[in-house]
């Protein structure tokens, strides 16, 4: 059971953020990974069963700009496995992440989506393919 002193910080980033909202930001916007050049092939070789992820983002949503905590997963190993992942793709992911947030949230709350996605895309590219400036050294070293 939570203190009440911690229940008492947990709050959503922004009022207008809600389930409903995020919910509609995430089947929106993974309907356009979907259909997408780059992203679409990727997501489909290794996601089968869309219903199931589309909860687990939405849980993942909800606990990063609700503070729902409902998300109870670490992406970092499940990124990590995916080999033919790179940046150029999450360049991709975040540029429709922006697009979508924009056309369905209001403005602030986009903008916190966002900050948020760009942190975890950071996050997981520095643990997928480490420092710019470290892969440079060794693709030199192996040169």
């Amino acid at each position: 059971m939570q203190a009440p002193a911690v229940a008492a910080l947990r709050h959503p980033l922004h009022p207008d953020i809600s389930e409903v909202l995020i919910e509609e930001l995430v089947r929106r916007f993974y309907g356009r990974v979907r259909e997408d050049a780059l992203l679409g092939p990727v997501f489909g070789r290794n996601i089968t069963e869309w219903e199931p992820h589309l909860e687990t983002m939405m849980a993942f949503w909800s606990s990063v700009t609700r503070m729902t905590g409902r998300y109870k997963g670490n992406p970092v190993p499940k990124h990590k496995a995916l080999a033919e992942v790179t940046p150029e793709h999450f360049d991709r992911w975040l540029q429709l992440f922006r697009e979508t947030a924009s056309d369905v949230c209001p403005p602030e709350a986009a903008a916190l989506f966002v900050d948020r996605a760009e942190r975890i895309a950071q996050s997981l590219q520095l643990s997928m393919f480490g420092l710019p400036e470290l892969r440079a050294v060794s693709r030199q070293a192996t040169s």
